[in-house]
């Protein structure tokens, strides 16, 4: 059954724009493409190729693309095609985990492979193409603030980064807009994929801790995407979309 997104909950001005969201096809990704309820143009890229068609196809977006964010080559073939992109997201990752001591140093090497390089590869791919008076949007998360030590150490590392390459590119893009969304516990399927069977009685020992008691749904986070990208005066921030998690 397909999801329908609810048009955003404030006003916008993406209205003819194009947006390009790489990590569209699922979770807070798939949501962001409410850019479209406020009148974007929206292309989809996913390490998946049907996947990405069945969305833009579900959803009536501009187009679709395939990439591997952890292969430049498929990156930069991705938006070759692509005249002018006025706001570029950035959401992909998956879960990378893994005690620092004994776990594959290629696998946690992903973390930053998906996140900084992959992020710096999309830009330099566009180049130009890039409005000057749009923006650029990372992503971050909870453990950039809140480690644990349960095999995130490397994964935190990678969310913080994202915050401070955030605030550097800011200043080195400028007047491209640069900000990160920093989703706490967000109900996306990533979230099954990390803990398999286990989901259901973490989610419920975390909602008794969480100060709203529920998870945050991927719709919010998208209209949080969308705030980023629509506020013109917003540049160099770390927006917590998190229900307040980080606080506790």
């Amino acid at each position: 059954m397909t999801k329908t997104f609810a048009t955003p909950l404030f006003p916008s001005n993406l209205q003819d724009q194009t947006v390009v969201i790489f990590g569209g096809t699922s979770g807070i990704g798939l949501a962001a493409i409410q850019a479209k309820a406020a009148g974007a143009a929206v292309i989809v890229i996913g390490s998946n190729a049907e996947r990405a068609r069945q969305a833009a196809e579900a959803h009536g977006l501009a187009g679709w693309r395939a990439a591997d964010v952890t292969r430049s080559e498929t990156i930069y073939a991705a938006v070759s095609d692509i005249a002018h992109v006025d706001h570029l997201v950035l959401l992909a990752g998956s879960f990378v985990a893994g005690r620092v001591l004994d776990a594959d140093i290629d696998h946690l090497r992903r973390a930053f492979e998906e996140r900084i390089w992959a992020s710096i590869h999309a830009i330099r791919a566009l180049g130009d193409k890039l409005s000057k008076s749009g923006s650029i949007t990372f992503i971050s998360g909870n453990l950039a603030d809140r480690p644990n030590a349960y095999g995130t150490a490397v994964l935190a590392a990678a969310s913080a980064a994202m915050e401070a390459m955030a605030r550097g590119m800011a200043l080195e893009l400028a007047p491209v807009r640069v900000n990160t969304l920093s989703p706490g516990p967000i109900n996306t399927p990533i979230l099954g994929k990390a803990l398999g069977e286990g989901r259901d009685a973490f989610v419920a020992s975390l909602e008794q801790t969480l100060p709203l008691h529920r998870l945050g749904s991927a719709e919010e986070a998208g209209n949080a995407v969308v705030f980023l990208m629509a506020n013109t005066f917003m540049n160099g921030a770390v927006l917590n979309i998190d229900g307040g998690a980080r606080l506790v």
